[in-house]
Order: structure tokens, then C-alpha cells, then sequence
């Protein structure tokens, strides 16, 4: 019995030994495996060395172009329209006749006025030689001058109603719309005929109460039109209002622009740029390579061959590159290119 429990006992010893002997080589396999895995490789990324440049700190704001003058002719004088000259859309000259309306009636008393002018004005003459011959006293002389006067009053008078009938155009311009066809009735005070120059145009911007202090009459602007914007066009600041709009806060601000095809027409949508202030030596980066972490704007740079992650502030933005107040220096190497694709730590080589 006791040579059955000894032989049981050292088989079960064997085993056990056993045992502890795979589970060491097991645990030896498993640290040569880890030593042995392969290293992960380096991501591939573009790098720009930072440079400091100047930036202008930009206001974009919306106006509406207006033409540079634009002028409604009314009607000083009742009648049907015998005539209509310019037609929509043709070129007008200042001073060149719009409209003839029927004066007929006021032609009897202009030559009625121009005869009694003459009349006085022969009466005076020979009174002066009467007056100079001593044959008359000075009196009557002077009664006769001031009948001429008179005379020559009405007459003046009578001209102006007249030719109230022959309107004619007071700028130089286009006219653009036509409110009479020839026979119709023209009365007093009613529009005949509206012309725009449009040699220029006016852009109208509202400017907030923070910005109109950089406003300054004749500085240059920069501005574009909605319906052309490949166009660039300079404008030169025209006219800073005095005083806030009471429901907006805002300054009319006024920009004029050449426009000599025409081809801009008032009501247009145009956009005008006024800098604030330029920013010399500024450190910047392409606005593509921020990337948000957590609610955090960061960007990565490259330093030994490793991926490092900043933390930034921005400020200023012109076009696509922003302005980094913070977390960024001069001649730091920026990754433009596959910073998306790294971590803070991370193995990176510059393509």
C-alpha cells in the first residue's frame, strides 16, 4: 500500500513540474512575440516653415449701387405733348430738349410782351433826346425809363412761362424712362421723363458704430459687384454720415466707383471692403490646417520627426489664412498636409 501512494505521489510531482515548465516557456514565447512586433510606421506629412507676414484686418460689408445722378423732370406747365424727343434708353446732352408741349395760347402773349418792350423801349429814346435838348424835364425821363423797366419785366415774365413748353434736360445722361407719349396731357408738377447718369455709381453701405471710426472720406476701398465676381473694382469713399441711423445704430458711409460700360446699373448688390488697420509682422497659417479637438483650435507642427500639437488662438483672418495670436511661432515647421491623420506624439516624415 504504502510503495501504490509513493508512486502516485511522485507522478503527480512530475506532472506539476511539468506544468510550471510549459507555463514559463508560454510566458517566455509571449515577451519574444512583443519584442518582436513590428514598429508602426511614420505617417507621411507636408510641412511650411512658418514666416511672419502682414495681414490687414478687413470689414466685408453689403450696400446697394445707386447712380451717381438721377433726376426726375417734371412739368411746369399744363398742355397736351406735341413732341418727344430722346427716346428710353438713348443718350441726352445737359441742355438738350426733352419734350415740346403746347404753349400756343401763352405765344400771343409773349409777342404782345415783346412788342410793348420795343414800344417802351423807343419811347424812352426819344425822350432822352428830348431830355438832352433841354425840351422835357427829367420827370418825364424818368417815367419813361421806369415804363421800360416794367415793360421789359413782363416780357421776362412771359418768356419763362413759355418756354416752361420746352422742357429741357438738366444733366448729362440716359434716360431711362418715359412717363408721357406724344398727344397725352402734361400737368403741372407731374414727372415727364426720368435720366440717370450712371457714368459712376454710388454703393450706399450702413457701417456699425464700432467700425466708422476707420472710415475716412477719400480712402480707397475695394469692392465688388454680386452680378460680376471675378471683378475687383477700387472706389474712393465719397461721403461718412454725421450721425446714426436711430433704428440701426449704423452710418451711411457712400463709395464711388467708375463705371464706364455701363455695364453696373443701380440696384445692384455690391460689396465693399474697408481695412481697419494693417498688421505688420503677424504669424499666421492657412485656415485649412486648424483642426478642432475637444472645442479646441489646434494645430500640429513638426519637431524631430514627431508630431507636436499646440494649442492656438487666432485673430485677425484675411482670405484664407488667419492671423495666430498665440501657440505658434515664427519658424515653426507647420503641417499643411496629413494633419488630420496625426496624433500629438506620433511618428511623422516630411514629404
Amino acid at each position: 500500500m504504502k510503495t501504490r501512494i509513493t508512486l502516485l505521489t511522485m507522478i503527480l510531482t512530475a506532472l506539476m513540474a511539468t506544468f510550471v515548465l510549459l507555463g514559463c516557456q508560454d510566458q517566455e514565447s509571449m515577451a519574444i512575440a512583443e519584442n518582436t512586433s513590428p514598429e508602426v510606421p511614420a505617417i507621411p506629412v507636408a510641412v511650411e516653415i512658418v514666416e511672419p507676414v502682414t495681414l490687414r484686418d478687413v470689414i466685408l460689408l453689403p450696400g446697394e449701387t445707386e447712380a451717381s445722378e438721377d433726376v426726375k423732370v417734371a412739368a411746369n406747365t399744363a398742355g397736351p405733348v406735341d413732341w418727344i424727343g430722346p427716346r428710353e434708353g438713348q443718350k441726352v446732352n445737359k441742355g438738350d430738349l426733352l419734350i415740346k408741349i403746347d404753349v400756343s395760347a401763352l405765344k400771343a402773349s409773349l409777342d404782345h410782351a415783346e412788342a410793348a418792350y420795343k414800344l417802351a423801349g423807343d419811347l424812352y429814346q426819344r425822350r432822352l433826346r428830348l431830355y438832352d435838348n433841354k425840351i422835357i424835364a427829367r420827370e418825364e425821363l424818368d417815367q419813361s425809363e421806369t415804363q421800360r423797366t416794367l415793360a421789359l419785366t413782363d416780357l421776362e415774365q412771359i418768356k419763362v412761362r413759355y418756354n416752361y413748353g420746352f422742357p429741357k434736360s438738366p444733366i448729362t445722361g440716359i434716360v431711362n424712362h418715359l412717363y408721357l407719349d406724344e398727344g397725352e396731357y402734361a400737368d403741372i408738377g407731374k414727372p415727364i421723363v426720368d435720366i440717370v447718369n450712371i457714368d459712376k455709381i454710388k454703393i450706399n453701405v450702413r457701417v456699425p458704430e464700432l467700425d466708422v471710426r476707420f472710415v475716412k472720406k477719400g480712402q480707397q476701398t475695394s469692392v465688388k459687384i454680386d452680378a460680376f465676381p471675378d471683378r475687383t473694382l477700387i472706389g474712393t469713399v465719397d461721403f461718412v454720415s454725421f450721425k446714426a441711423d436711430p433704428a440701426t445704430k449704423t452710418f451711411l458711409v457712400r463709395s464711388i466707383i467708375d463705371n464706364p460700360d455701363h455695364d453696373i446699373r443701380p440696384g445692384m448688390i455690391g460689396r465693399v471692403a474697408f481695412v481697419r488697420r494693417v498688421i505688420a509682422d503677424a504669424v499666421a497659417a492657412p485656415l485649412f490646417t486648424l483642426v478642432d479637438k475637444g472645442g479646441e483650435r489646434i494645430v500640429f507642427v513638426e519637431k524631430d520627426g514627431v508630431a507636436e500639437s499646440r494649442t492656438i488662438s487666432i485673430g485677425v483672418i484675411e482670405g484664407d489664412r488667419v492671423q495666430i495670436t498665440s501657440g505658434l511661432d515664427a519658424g515653426d515647421h507647420l503641417i499643411v498636409k496629413g494633419q488630420t491623420e496625426v496624433e500629438d506624439g506620433m511618428k511623422v516624415i516630411v514629404k
